[in-house]
């Protein structure tokens, strides 16, 4: 597989989740499936604490899948375990985009840093409705971090606790969600991003040991826009702040906070004729 594909397909898991908001239930008599194509550019810092960005402009395959179990849809690829009206959980996937060692100062003449699939449980819960398409939820995601670079490498486990607020316009034809978020990791994916072993020792860049703990906070802000039946366009912004994080003293991590954003747009050009059951948990505002 390419490194390009490779990072395309850790965007579309990344955009996915930062275009998805508040639901309902039923799906109205929704297709069961839809296919489209989606395009983005989007920037975020190198990898967590660091002071030099990745920028990519990327085209994904846009699939919605309305299943009982199996769905694929703005949300992400997931298959649904247990569903109640307050609690629902799946498993579920997301991801992070490559990052090359040559463009970082910090990390010259170490390994580049590849694609993250990241995938576990994840409890969803409702919190409150709060009427006029406005909802307070809370999701509990425990996933495994898998490095795509050279092979498949497991890089340690990461929980990130979240409240999220959403809303949507009347029909759908808007949606916003903003979300708070704290990410905690095993000794592994610390050191991932922060350890320096002997061998990458240099007079400007001491041994690292990475510890377990805070990786980061996060503050989040994602909104989209229907422009007709088959066009939405979206845009996303995170704040993240690595104050406080474990592994703060490591010559890789060298700033307090990073942003992340981007803008993209998805075009659905086929839907089935066959209709899904309506037991799903559907986004109106994807309509």
């Amino acid at each position: 597989m390419s490194s390009h594909l490779k990072a395309a397909l850790a965007a579309a898991c990344l955009i996915f989740p930062a275009a998805a908001f508040a639901q309902t239930d039923p799906e109205r008599d929704l297709p069961l499936w839809e296919l489209g194509v989606g395009s983005a550019a989007l920037s975020t810092p190198a990898y967590p604490g660091a002071d030099a960005r990745e920028s990519r402009l990327l085209v994904f395959p846009n699939i919605v899948y309305r299943g009982q179990i199996l769905r694929a849809d703005r949300s992400g690829i997931n298959a649904r375990l247990f569903r109640s009206d307050q609690v629902e959980l799946d498993i579920g996937f997301a991801g992070a985009l490559p990052s090359d060692s040559d463009d970082v100062d910090e990390r010259e003449g170490m390994p580049d840093l590849g694609p993250l699939v990241e995938f576990g449980p994840r409890l969803k819960v409702r919190l409150a409705d709060l009427g006029g398409n406005r909802r307070l939820r809370a999701e509990l995601p425990l996933r495994a971090v898998i490095e795509a670079r050279g092979g498949l490498h497991n890089r340690g486990y990461t929980f990130e606790p979240r409240l999220a607020y959403e809303m949507a316009g009347e029909g759908g034809l808007w949606t916003l969600e903003t979300n708070l978020s704290v990410v905690l990791g095993d000794r592994k994916i610390h050191r991932h991003f922060y350890e320096v072993a002997p061998q990458h020792v240099t007079a400007t860049r001491p041994a690292h040991a990475a510890d377990a703990g805070l990786l980061l906070t996060r503050l989040g802000l994602f909104g989209s826009r229907r422009i007709d039946e088959d066009v939405r366009v979206f845009g996303y912004l995170r704040y993240e702040s690595y104050k406080g994080a474990a592994n703060r003293d490591s010559p890789l991590h060298v700033k307090d906070n990073g942003v992340s954003g981007g803008v993209g747009v998805m075009w659905t050009f086929k839907r089935s004729a066959a209709r899904a059951r309506g037991a799903g948990t559907v986004d109106p505002g994807l309509q």
